[in-house]
This record gives C-alpha cells, structure tokens and sequence, in this order.
C-alpha cells in the first residue's frame, strides 16, 4: 500500500516562506497524480495544488497562484511545496494526496484522491 508522510510546516512570519515536502513509501510515486489540500481552523478542506504524475504539468489555486509552486522529483519519491510570500490567510494544516487514476479536470477535488498523508501544520502570523 502507499503511505504519504508530510512535513515542513512551522511558524513563519508573513512574507517569509516554508517548503513542505511529502515522501511516498510502498510504491513508486511515478505512478501517482500528487496533491496539496489545507485546511485553515473552522473551514474545510482546500485544494492548493496539483502535480501529474511526470511532473510536467502543475495546477495552483487561484489564491497561491505565483506564491507557490509544486514539484516533484519521482527518484527521491518526494513531491515539494514550496510556498513564498506567505500571508496569515495561508495557516492550516497542510495534507499531501496521491492517486493513481486523476485526470487532469479532477486534480483539484479532494474525493478523488486514495491516499492521506497526515498533514503538516504552517502558521502564518506576526
């Protein structure tokens, strides 16, 4: 089975950065469309964004578009978010998905993913 384990989270001041990186174990995570959702305290859960399974083709959220960027590198089974000029709206618990079968159109809907880690928290607050 695949096991997604998250971290990076801390507390960061706005504007500062954090890179939250996910290992996949169990199974190759070439195999796998990869995913970052968050969830802020009292709200549910958000889409942020998504890497197909090569690597060549990302998907951002509206509100962290040009602020983070998804990568993944398949040889370390690692998929990395590195987020810049953080602002408090970005605090939450911050959770990698994998699934084998996502298309394109799906990656942002959080039903379609199989696989949890078990999150990471990010604080953004001055």
């Amino acid at each position: 089975d695949v096991q997604l384990q998250a971290s990076g989270g801390g507390f960061v001041q706005p504007g500062g950065f954090l890179r939250l990186s996910c290992v996949v174990s169990g199974r190759p995570a070439r195999n796998y469309v990869m995913g970052w959702f968050r969830q802020a305290p009292g709200k549910g859960l958000e889409f942020v964004s998504g890497i197909n399974s090569g690597g060549g083709r990302t998907n951002h959220a509206d509100s962290v578009k040009g602020r983070f960027t998804i990568s993944r590198d398949n040889a370390k089974n690692t998929v990395h978010l590195q987020m810049d000029s953080l602002k408090p709206e970005d605090t939450g618990v911050y959770f990698c998905a994998a699934d084998q079968g996502i298309i394109q159109s799906s990656i942002r809907v959080p039903d379609m993913y199989d696989y949890w880690g078990q999150g990471t928290h990010v604080t953004v607050s001055s």
